[in-house]
């Protein structure tokens, strides 16, 4: 009902979506290699300029060393359109943000006994198109243009069969491509984050991991303040019933910024989803989350809300068919409401 997330001069439109995708897997007793290709193609009735293409391929290798110690490898590649609900879309742009993004990873695990030592580097580039305004002017995006790099290693103790502390340390490079005097603000900074927790398994009921810890993201820029403060990300699944799994999730980490006069802010987010299982070939899921972004340079906050409920109906093995609502809304920089009422079939081989 709000194709634009406005807050006033609200349009809506019918859209109809195809998501093909292909996955690949080996099934060697050693090692393991996996392939995915994916697409999402959007076409609106009425409002053209919204429609969409974007594709995604990728790849991910596991060698397996000894018995507990293995690498991953694994490369990506991307061309995707930014959501209009998103915090960094333009609201003056005609069409939806065009962006491309790859990157690469490796990473390592290895075990001792009760400790298990893991890490990795993780490379991602994202280019922008310039956009266009309903003048025909141009709506700059290419300055967001930017590679990270960043570098985790990984301590895990066992305490008990069922509960392990880990000490997490992670370092990024955040490097973006357009320097003075084509840009006023330059954006590049090094961050770090340590964080310290526990992954449990309490019986058949809980399980999950919760880690909490520090921040801080530097800049280069002078005339930009650091950021720092309380890291936070966890992940716990609750099994109430064997037919039932409520999983909580929450984070607090630092983003990048599209904003003129901040390059970064603190993103606090929680959410809680319920999947239930009705019937064998009905299953039923509900979420809900909400998020807060504050800004560093600027008097911006802005607070999320996202709530959905769908039903899917399994017709066999092959075929499902999926009934759903969802809400999202902003408060802040941007304040929208945006409703999504959605009819799905799914199919698999």
């Amino acid at each position: 009902d709000n194709i634009y997330a406005t807050d006033t001069g609200e349009v809506d439109d019918l859209v109809f979506k195809v998501e093909p995708e292909l996955n690949i897997a080996s099934d060697w007793s050693r090692h393991a290699l996996n392939a995915y290709a994916r697409a999402s193609i959007q076409r609106y009735q009425d409002f053209g300029t919204e429609d969409t293409e974007d594709y995604t391929v990728g790849a991910n290798a596991r060698i397996d060393l000894l018995r507990n110690s293995f690498i991953g490898l694994g490369a990506d590649w991307a061309e995707l359109t930014e959501p209009r609900t998103s915090p960094s879309a333009p609201a003056n742009a005609v069409e939806p943000t065009r962006y491309e993004t790859s990157g690469v990873r490796a990473s390592f695990s290895h075990e001792l006994n009760r400790l298990r030592l893991s890490g990795g580097y993780d490379f991602k580039t994202f280019d922008y198109e310039n956009g266009r305004n309903g003048a025909g002017g141009i709506v700059p995006q290419d300055y967001r243009d930017r590679d990270v790099h960043t570098i985790t290693a990984r301590a895990d103790y066992a305490v008990s069969p069922a509960t392990a502390l880990f000490v997490e340390v992670s370092r990024n490079e955040r490097d973006y491509k357009q320097t003075r005097p084509a840009v006023t603000l330059v954006r590049d900074s090094e961050g770090v984050q340590a964080l310290v927790g526990a992954n449990f398994e309490l019986g058949a009921v809980v399980r999950g991991e919760v880690g909490v810890g520090y921040f801080s993201q530097e800049y280069d820029d002078p005339t930009l303040g650091d950021i720092d403060g309380l890291g936070a990300r966890a992940q716990v699944e609750w099994f109430p019933t064997q037919l039932t799994t409520v999983t909580f999730t929450g984070s607090r980490t630092i983003e990048e910024s599209a904003s003129p006069g901040s390059a970064g802010y603190v993103s606090a987010n929680a959410s809680v989803r319920v999947d239930h299982e009705l019937m064998r070939n009905v299953l039923l899921t509900g979420q809900a989350a909400v998020g807060n972004d504050e800004y560093k340079g600027i008097t911006r906050e802005d607070d999320r809300f996202n709530a959905s409920l769908a039903a899917t109906y399994l017709l066999n093995r092959y075929a499902g068919v999926t009934l759903g609502y969802s809400h999202s809304s902003g408060v802040g920089g941007r304040d929208f409401k945006v409703n999504k009422l959605g009819a799905t079939l799914a199919l698999q081989f």
